[in-house]
């Protein structure tokens, strides 16, 4: 039997768990979030696995570039990621991919970007489903009356990660202002 390979990392905003299983990131997750032990069960049940305590390549790339990100010096990821759910939890983080670095959306936003307008709470669902944090960007999703709605993280580590975003498209459209 394969093994996911686990590790923990505390970062700025809270603890994350790393999962890496077949050289991608398969969790990065809030250690300490409600639902844990349900997406855990989840993905080692969905990738026929166990888990096993290690630092692999992949993990220790999705280090680098969490700290890089946490520090306002990266806005896209390229760590290799294995999203583990159903077909339709797929598509909504695919969908979440979509959304740029510093924008929010709301879950009928992205359930209209799927062609499902009728699915908000399928998609919201989903999204607090997401087992690979701020790589797959669940904490974008805002309420459609532009709240700030649920984080595995918590509500001030979302506020913090979107701030972050905010403060950083922001400085860099000062920049175009002095041109």
């Amino acid at each position: 039997m394969s093994a996911i390979s686990i590790d923990y990392y505390k970062t700025s905003m809270g603890e994350l768990v790393l999962g890496s299983f077949d050289n991608q990131l398969c969790i990065c997750d809030w250690r300490y979030r409600k639902m844990r032990s349900e997406i855990d069960f989840r993905i080692i049940t969905g990738l026929s696995a166990t888990s096993t305590y290690a630092e692999t390549p992949v993990i220790a790339m999705a280090k680098e570039q969490i700290e890089q990100y946490l520090n306002g010096h990266r806005e896209q990821f390229d760590v290799p990621l294995l999203m583990v759910g159903t077909p339709f939890q797929k598509e909504v983080w695919n969908a979440l991919l979509q959304i740029p670095y510093g924008k929010t959306e709301s879950y009928l936003g992205l359930s209209n970007r799927l062609n499902n307008p009728k699915a908000i709470r399928a998609v919201a669902s989903a999204n607090g489903a997401n087992a690979i944090a701020i790589f797959v960007p669940c904490h974008r999703i805002i309420g459609s009356n532009g709240d700030l709605v649920g984080y595995a993280g918590g509500l001030d580590t979302k506020r913090k990660l979107l701030a972050l975003e905010s403060k950083s498209t922001s400085c860099q459209l000062d920049l175009f202002d002095r041109l």
